[in-house]
């Protein structure tokens, strides 16, 4: 019981975690003032704080573990590329095209992520 309501956590988190950084992408590519705002600087971490216990808590539950794992090594590899292109797309990119591509290639990341999640596959788009 508690692992189910503990992934449903973890579900919801990855869905408002995406949601906000598209957002945050499109607000980016718009030069919009609303990407300073105090409350779209600080839910992020916030959200993705939840997402990242959730599944530290559900990893040990379930006793599967990153390099025991394949499937969660990749996504272990996948969720730090993901964070330092997210950071060059809405804080460090130098040109809004740098920023722009960095955001586009954020996002393909985390469905590749999930992708391996549902699968539980490192390479999802072989069968």
């Amino acid at each position: 019981m508690f692992y189910s309501v503990l992934k449903s956590i973890h579900i919801g988190c990855v869905v408002l975690s995406i949601s906000g950084f598209i957002l945050r992408g499109i607000w980016m590519m718009n030069a919009s003032a609303l990407l300073q705002h105090s409350l779209t600087r600080r839910l992020p971490h916030i959200i993705d704080t939840l997402l990242l216990a959730s599944a530290l808590i559900m990893a040990y539950l379930s006793s599967q573990y990153p390099i025991q794992q394949p499937w969660l090594t990749a996504k272990l590899f996948a969720l730090l590329v993901y964070i330092g292109l997210g950071m060059v797309a809405l804080r460090f990119g130098k040109t809004a095209k740098i920023r722009v591509l960095a955001w586009l290639l954020a996002v393909l990341v985390f469905f590749y992520i999930v992708l391996v999640a549902i699968t539980r596959n490192p390479v999802p788009f072989i069968s």
